[in-house]
């Protein structure tokens, strides 16, 4: 009885933090600092060779001629597609369940492979949809399926048929952006209605961290910052540089009054090996180490009072998944993260930030933990999140 009076404050918690729980089953990996692609040769525009090989249209690289603007949005625009997500109405007791359109985005055909085109986009116009439809430059509409997805990046990649592509965008070196360059996004803003919208502008500053919420939970995420406009319905477009070559996938804005000339877009160099491994694989492998976490700043007073006052940050374990390797090497809900491999982590975003960067599946870490006033330290083995 005792025992159950204790335990009721912290399933109270639980159930509050519930689907904020970052990290729920904390399947992490390397988005970035990874070395995700293959060792293929690479032509004067950054696409793989094996890649290029693959295409069985006509490519113009903008890189051959000096091209205006216009000329370069042209050849552009018909890679630009409109994405439409569709989700299922009424409930399944219903006799006629049907698909209804719940979101909008645009995508970027990015490869051609014998009969399949491929088109990037954001994970989060498409994640949860029953159906996809594509539409094309020509006013044509396909279903596309969905190869692959990863929330953390916020990437998705959809096939095609071939038939659909009229070109594809090279990849440029996003590393090789200054700030003050010119840009240029197209997309779909707000619609189809307003489809291939094309806005200029500059980069506004490269290598930016901005915090954002995912499907898998918090992360910071990198970015390139621009000021060209960048609306609801852009996610997943072009981000181009003077060459017509794409640099990144738009993926963000911040919306909030006041607050204009602030879009963000997913470097190109970081794009590619993700969206390479999505292509073959499906997903994005990540370590798993089977827990969920919460910041220590959320957690209630109550639940670390035993907790020395020299601990000023870290990351509580609020699940644990027993199969896991975390499971299995003996951590426990309450436990709290302090440091791995003798990094210290403040919060649960910095657990995954080390864990992403540093480490990767089948290496060891250690973890210090404190266990109410106990310091300790558990070392296990980290496993893949594909089962």
């Amino acid at each position: 009885m005792d025992y159950e009076k204790k335990r009721s404050p912290w399933k109270q918690f639980l159930s509050t933090v519930g689907a904020g729980v970052i990290g729920s089953a904390l399947t992490l990996g390397v988005v970035f600092n990874t070395n995700l692609a293959p060792a293929t040769s690479q032509n004067a525009s950054g696409v793989q060779a094996e890649n290029t090989q693959s295409y069985n249209i006509e490519q113009t690289s903008a890189k051959s001629a000096p091209l205006s603007l216009s000329d370069m949005v042209e050849q552009a625009s018909s890679a630009i597609v409109g994405v439409v997500k569709y989700q299922s109405s009424g409930n399944r007791f219903a006799q006629k369940v049907e698909d209804v359109q719940s979101g909008t985005g645009s995508g970027v055909i990015y490869k051609v492979d014998g009969n399949d085109a491929y088109v990037i986009t954001n994970n989060h116009v498409i994640d949860g949809a029953q159906k996809i439809e594509v539409s094309l430059e020509s006013g044509d509409t396909t279903t596309a399926e969905l190869i692959g997805q990863d929330a953390l990046s916020d990437l998705a990649v959809l096939k095609i048929d071939a038939k659909y592509a009229k070109s594809v965008l090279e990849f440029g070196d996003s590393d090789a952006l200054r700030a003050g360059d010119p840009v240029v996004a197209i997309g779909n803003p707000l619609g189809l209605e307003f489809s291939r919208t094309v806005t200029q502008g500059i980069v506004s500053a490269v290598d930016r961290t901005i915090n954002v919420e995912t499907a898998a939970g918090a992360w910071e995420l990198n970015v390139i910052q621009t000021d060209a406009a960048i609306n609801p319905g852009n996610s997943g477009g072009a981000l181009l540089n003077a060459a017509g070559e794409l640099i990144g996938i738009n993926s963000l804005k911040i919306a909030q009054g006041g607050v204009e000339g602030l879009g963000f877009a997913i470097p190109s160099n970081e794009v590619l090996p993700l969206v390479d491994e999505i292509t073959k694989k499906g997903s994005v492998e990540r370590p798993y180490i089977g827990v969920g976490l919460a910041n220590l700043n959320e957690v209630p007073a109550e639940f670390v009072q035993h907790l020395p006052d020299s601990v000023e940050g870290g990351a509580m374990i609020v699940s644990v998944d027993p199969e896991s390797a975390a499971g299995k090497a003996g951590i426990k809900e309450q436990d709290i993260i302090t440091e791995i491999n003798g990094t210290a982590v403040k919060n649960s975003t910095e657990l995954r930030k080390y864990l992403y960067s540093k480490l990767k599946v089948g290496d060891k870490a250690s973890f210090t933990i404190y266990r109410e006033a106990d310091k300790i330290t558990i070392d296990l083995t980290l496993t893949s999140n594909k089962k």
